[in-house]
Parts: C-alpha cells; sequence; structure tokens
C-alpha cells in the first residue's frame, strides 16, 4: 500500500510539474501581446488612430488580421469540437464559414469607400434625418456583437479548464470546477477589456496578426502530426474516427446532426429545414458581422480592401481544411468519450488532440508542451476576436450614439475616445455575466446564433442601402429592427432555450432545465424565417416612410463606393 501511495504521489506531482509548464508558456503568450497593447496605447493619438489604426495597414496586413478576427474560437476550438462528436455534419460549419467569402467580396469593398468607421456611416449617408439610422445601427452592432462574445468567452473558459486540469467533480485551489471555470471566463473578461482599452485598433490589429500566423502554424503542425500518425492516408483515419465514435459508418455521412430522418414525417421535415436555416445564416451573415465591416477602414484605399479579401480568403480556406483533420483526428485518436468527459459540448477537442499527439511524439513532456502552444494559440484566438468584438460595439455606441446622435454631430475626438474606452468596459462586463449563464454550450452553435442576427438585421440595411434608390430611412429602421427582433423572439422561443431534452439521459440541451419548456417555434436556427423578414420589414419600411429618398444622396453614395472618390 505504501508502494502505490508513493507512486500515486509521484504520478500528481509530475502532473502537477506538466501542468505548471503549460501555464508557464501560455503566461508568456499574454505577456507578449500585452506588451504589443501597450506598445500601441503610445500610438494612439486620437479618433482615426483607436477607430481605424491611422488607416495605415496594407492590404496584406490587414487580410492577416482579417483572417485572425474570422478564425475565432468557434472555428478553431467549436469546429474542431463539433466534428470531433458529430463527424460529417460538424464539417458542414467550416464549409458555410468559406462559402460566405463569396459574398463579402462583393459587399465589403463598396462598404469600405462609402464608410469611414462604422457601419451606420455607410448606412446613415443618403438619409436626411440619421439619428434614427444611426441608432438602430448601433443597437444591432451591440446585439450582435455581445452575442459573438457568448461563443469566445465559453470557449475560454472550456480552454483554460482543461490548462489548470479541472476536471468535473472535483476541486481546484479549494474551489469546485464550475466556480474555477466561471473565474477563467471573468478573467478573460478582464484581458478583453484591457486590450480593447489600451490599444484600440492599431492594438488589436497587430494582436490578431500574431495570432493569425500562430494559429495557421499549430493547425499545421498538428494536421501533419495527425496525417503522421495515419500514414498520411486520409481514409485510415476516418475509419479509425468512425469506429471511435460509437457510431460506425453514420458518422461519415450525412445526417447525424442536421437534416435527420426520424420515423415523424413532420420532424424530418422541420429537420431539414432547420440545416436550410443554419446554411443560410453561415452564409449570409459573414458580410453584416459588425467586426469584419469595421475592420475594412484601416486600410487606406479600395485596392488595399481587395488585396485584404485574397489575402484572408486563402488563409481561411487552409485553415477551414485543417479543421478536417483536427475534429476526425481528435475522435480518432482521443475519444469521444474523453472529449466529452473534460467537455459536454466538445470544446477542448483541438488541446486534448494536440496534447495527446505531443504525447506520442515526445511522451508526457511533449504532450504538455504542445498542449501549452495549441491552447496558448487559442487562447490569443479568444483575445483577438474578442477585442474586435468589443472594438466594433464601443465604435459604434462612441461614434454612432454619442458623437452623432447625442452630440448631433459635433463631439470632440477625445470625448469620443473617452466614451468608447467606457462603453468597452460596459460591454465587456455584459458579455461576461451573460457568458457564465451559457458556458456549457457548443461555441459553434452560439456562433451560428450571431449569424444569423447579422445576416437578418445588417445585410438587408446593408444591400438596399447601396443598390436600391429609392431606399429611405424608414427602411433601413424598420429592417434593422425587424431582422433583429425576429432573430431574439424566434431563437427565444426555441429548442435552444427550452424544451430540448436527451432521450437516453432526460438531462437539458436546452439553456433551461429539464422541466421548463414553453418553445413553440420548432427549429433551432431562426435564419430561414428572420433574414425573409429582415427584408421584407426594410422594403415595407420604405414604402410606408412618409420622407422621399434623396436619389442626388443615392447617386453620390453610388459613385463613392464604386470608386472610393471622396471616401475617407
Amino acid at each position: 500500500m505504501r508502494a502505490a501511495a508513493v507512486r500515486a504521489g509521484t504520478l500528481a506531482a509530475e502532473a502537477g510539474g506538466g501542468r505548471a509548464l503549460t501555464f508557464v508558456l501560455f503566461l508568456v503568450f499574454i505577456g507578449i501581446t500585452l506588451g504589443i497593447t501597450f506598445w500601441a496605447r503610445a500610438n494612439t493619438k486620437g479618433a482615426v488612430d483607436f477607430y481605424a489604426g491611422g488607416r495605415s495597414f496594407s492590404g496584406a496586413q490587414n487580410g492577416t488580421a482579417l483572417a485572425g478576427d474570422y478564425m475565432s474560437a468557434a472555428s478553431f476550438l467549436g469546429i474542431a469540437g463539433i466534428i470531433a462528436l458529430s463527424g460529417y455534419d460538424g464539417f458542414l460549419y467550416s464549409i458555410g464559414f468559406l462559402v460566405a467569402w463569396l459574398l463579402t467580396l462583393l459587399l465589403v469593398e463598396l462598404m469600405r469607400n462609402a464608410g469611414r468607421f462604422t457601419m451606420a456611416d455607410v448606412l446613415s449617408y443618403r438619409v436626411r434625418h440619421q439619428a434614427p439610422v444611426r441608432t438602430a445601427a448601433a443597437v444591432s452592432t451591440v446585439t450582435v456583437s455581445v452575442f459573438y462574445l457568448l461563443a469566445q468567452m465559453v470557449g475560454a473558459g472550456a480552454l483554460v479548464s482543461l490548462l489548470l486540469g479541472i476536471h468535473a467533480g472535483e476541486t481546484f485551489l479549494g474551489m469546485s470546477a464550475d466556480t474555477a471555470r466561471t473565474l477563467a471566463i471573468v478573467g478573460v473578461g478582464a484581458l478583453m477589456i484591457v486590450y480593447v482599452s489600451f490599444g484600440g485598433m492599431k492594438g488589436t490589429t497587430w494582436v490578431q496578426i500574431v495570432k493569425a500566423v500562430l494559429l495557421i502554424f499549430g493547425a499545421a503542425v498538428l494536421t501533419l502530426l495527425v496525417l503522421a500518425r495515419f500514414g498520411f492516408n486520409l481514409s485510415s483515419m476516418l475509419g479509425a474516427a468512425a469506429d471511435s465514435s460509437g457510431r460506425g459508418q453514420a458518422f461519415l455521412q450525412p445526417g447525424l446532426k442536421y437534416g435527420r430522418e426520424v420515423p415523424d414525417a413532420a420532424q424530418t421535415l422541420i429537420n431539414k429545414l432547420d440545416f436550410i436555416s443554419l446554411a443560410l445564416a453561415l452564409v449570409l451573415g459573414t458580410a453584416g458581422l459588425p467586426h469584419i465591416v469595421t475592420r475594412f477602414f484601416t486600410v487606406p484605399d479600395a485596392r488595399a480592401a481587395r488585396t485584404s479579401v485574397n489575402w484572408a480568403i486563402g488563409l481561411v480556406g487552409a485553415f477551414y481544411l485543417m479543421t478536417l483533420a483536427l475534429g476526425f483526428g481528435a475522435a480518432a485518436l482521443v475519444g469521444r468519450a474523453e472529449i466529452v468527459a473534460q467537455d459536454p459540448a466538445g470544446n477542448t477537442a483541438a488541446p486534448q488532440l494536440a496534447q495527446a499527439v505531443g504525447e506520442m511524439v515526445g511522451g508526457r513532456i511533449g504532450g504538455e508542451i504542445m498542449l501549452a502552444f495549441i491552447a496558448a494559440v487559442a487562447f490569443a484566438t479568444i483575445l483577438a476576436v474578442v477585442s474586435g468584438l468589443v472594438l466594433a460595439s464601443s465604435t459604434s455606441l462612441a461614434h454612432d450614439y454619442f458623437g452623432h446622435v447625442l452630440m448631433l454631430g459635433r463631439p470632440r475626438e477625445s470625448q469620443e475616445v473617452a466614451v468608447a474606452r467606457l462603453a468597452a468596459f460596459l460591454i465587456g462586463s455584459l458579455a461576461i455575466v451573460l457568458a457564465v449563464i451559457a458556458k456549457n454550450m457548443n461555441v459553434a452553435f452560439l456562433v451560428a446564433l450571431a449569424f444569423a442576427m447579422a445576416a437578418a438585421a445588417n445585410l438587408p440595411a446593408i444591400t438596399l442601402s447601396l443598390f436600391w434608390r429609392r431606399f429611405n430611412a424608414r427602411g433601413v429602421v424598420w429592417g434593422i429592427y425587424g431582422g433583429l427582433l425576429s432573430s431574439l423572439v424566434l431563437v427565444f422561443f426555441s429548442p435552444v432555450v427550452s424544451g430540448k431534452v436527451d432521450p437516453v439521459t432526460g438531462a437539458s440541451l436546452s439553456l433551461f432545465p429539464a422541466g421548463v419548456d414553453f418553445h413553440w417555434f420548432p427549429m433551432e436556427n431562426p435564419g430561414l424565417v428572420s433574414i425573409p423578414f429582415g427584408f421584407l420589414s426594410a422594403v415595407a419600411g420604405t414604402f410606408l416612410g412618409r420622407g422621399r429618398a434623396d436619389r442626388e444622396r443615392y447617386d453620390d453614395l453610388s459613385v463613392r463606393s464604386l470608386t472610393g472618390a471622396g471616401s475617407a
């Protein structure tokens, strides 16, 4: 018994030492990014620097940062996890996110030419009464950004829990696992607020560039190690993943998660419509994401904006192809049971895969080093994306609502920047509270909700402002609020919030506990209904609006968006 106790103590000491090594390497990276942030603070002089990085970034730099902004925690953690647990259907997220760039390529250059700092600059350019339009745009920007923030914060909590060895049912420094995970989310939120308040767009952009390079490198190394394990035979990896999934060949075929066919014909139809709804949100939502739109104002001209998109498409495309190896590799080498034991939503599959392949190559130390590197990259991914989201929200509140609505378009730059920093603190605090509530949800799914709202609320207003001569202020306001409210209402009364239970265990798969059921909307993704409703609301508002559209301003906007003449 004494020998067994000594052995147990030795294993515990090795685990603690490995975790300490992981955590030290992890803190080094955080220190580097904080250094970048404080450097940016010293070089941020006014509103143009804070909001748009002084418009000093090249197309390649901005494209790399844009890829870093887009390859979020949902991409790295959520998609890898959902592929590891759901197989073929999980990879549909990667396809949807990648295809979305086709629409983004069409719209972002036009918006960059027509705007100055925010989406509202484009929407309000051609209307006489800007206050309602800028207010609606600010509300939509904050709402969409907060939902997207939830995904990143939830992913951060799962990641730090794995990093520190926090497991369900165990204690950490005298705290329960749930409490420790909550504190991890609070810590991420605090760092996020510091990044935005001090670094502004310059600091955020450089953090995103560093993070994008490391993410691509880390994913490439992990992909090569996984494929090497199977002799670079993709078929062998997929077969091993199917065997370890417990689902057999069904794991490699469509229908395991989306569009499932069940004995009830009506439910089968709902499942297929739900999948179409998800696809619409992923493809149409990107062009309406506030932090993606804002990023294009950091380049000096339209040519650099096009270069940005080309760089981003190349980097994003390569990354999403690698998620195939990350997800199926995790299913094959880690196993479903171990992934679910660490995080039921699968958000830790990629770091667990890193540790597993590291141990295969270099033993325990190799596993801890790989875990440290991948965890640090994933954490940097979260910090960079949440910083971009908070910056987009705080910029909209300061520039659109405070500067143009409350101050009637005549604020001092120092006032706007001060309000933006205060708004960053408030939005970050709200995100922390909501993320604690939703910490057990899959982050890829949370992002799908944000995409649905962006597609329903922002895309109709953006598209019709650029291409419909008759479109007016009421059309913008009705389109934004109609799309936003319909998305929120449908999500609230969907199985996402209440009424969905595991048929085997009876445990709740919704936000509310089992036994609470007030859902009446059958689909989990609202896009199929909310996106058309957003467009219809915009059209109805235009025809019912009393004020006529300013045709001359539309002509000016058309020339400006197509040529860049007169843009900031």
